[in-house]
């Protein structure tokens, strides 16, 4: 798509152009030069829907690149359906073509039926994701010990590793994200009653660079994680993470733990507001971002 200056080109990215788009990135962030490689490797393993941009998009002026948005397109569960949505993430743009910044961003929001998500906005471009159509869903996080929750559920639960088929009733679909999340380098568990098994995925993670904890990615409603609280704290206790952050608006019945408000930011625009504890297929998840 040409603008109004002939010379500026917004366009897909391709295979052939991940050496320069790794580059780039590793101009615009250059202490995490060793991690851009990966997450383009990442990119093009990614099992997405067939018809959306593999890596995203590049700016381009005579043939060289000088911005860059990675995407991440999906399907996910919205009720009993089934949609899209994307995760617009690594946006930079070249000072000399910072202009185009906005457009390049919106160059990804051209499907109205796509929900697109930003999870991790940077302070200065918020004004500029709300401007374009972008509501707050998330603004805080609830930093939980499962271990000490009281007890919910009277009936038994066991927990383990997703590399394990479970015995009961279980959603094919859940067990599809879990094993594509721990592929990806997730915790990805089940919890089974004797009636059926639950799904799901945590990302380890450092609080203030030292402290271990495990972030929910992904399960089917907080208020499951809520009656498991006790043998999913267990059994992630015995690998070294007490604690789990969750996020949320305000505090979580049933949980041990501290609400803290303001420190977690989400954002969508699209048809479909993502529900609280689902980051399944984000940057978090697929990048280890």
């Amino acid at each position: 798509m040409s603008l109004s200056e002939p010379e500026i080109i917004f366009r897909e990215i391709t295979t052939a152009d991940i050496p320069s788009v790794v580059a780039l990135l590793s101009r615009g962030f250059p202490r995490r030069r060793d991690f851009w490689p990966r997450a383009l490797a990442r990119l093009g393993k990614h099992r997405q829907p067939p018809g959306f941009p593999r890596f995203g998009y590049v700016i381009e002026r005579q043939g060289v690149h000088l911005g860059v948005i990675l995407t991440i397109y999906s399907t996910v569960r919205a009720g009993d359906a089934l949609v899209i949505r994307c995760n617009p993430c690594a946006w930079y743009v070249d000072a000399s073509v910072r202009a185009y910044a906005g457009l390049l961003f919106a160059r990804t929001l051209k499907d109205n039926n796509v929900t697109y998500i930003n999870v991790s906005p940077a302070p200065h471009t918020r004004a500029m994701i709300e401007a374009l159509g972008f509501s707050r869903y998330c603004s805080g996080a609830f930093i939980s010990i499962p271990i000490l929750s009281r007890k919910s559920d009277e009936r038994p639960a066991v927990v383990f590793s997703a590399s394990r088929r479970p015995a009961v009733s279980f959603d094919p679909f859940d067990e599809e994200l879990l094993l594509c999340h721990a592929a990806f380098g997730c915790i990805s568990l089940w919890c089974a009653t004797s009636e059926r098994a639950y799904p799901f995925v945590f990302r380890p993670r450092l609080i203030k660079g030292c402290i271990p904890c495990a972030q929910i990615i992904y399960c089917r409603a907080i208020e499951d994680f809520v009656r498991f609280a006790r043998p999913i704290g267990r059994f992630l206790a015995r690998r070294g993470w007490l604690l789990v952050t969750v996020d949320a608006n305000d505090p979580i019945s049933g949980l041990a733990g501290i609400h803290r408000g303001g420190t977690t930011l989400r954002y969508y625009r699209g048809p479909q507001r993502p529900r609280l504890c689902d980051l399944a297929y984000t940057e978090f998840a697929v990048l280890g971002v």
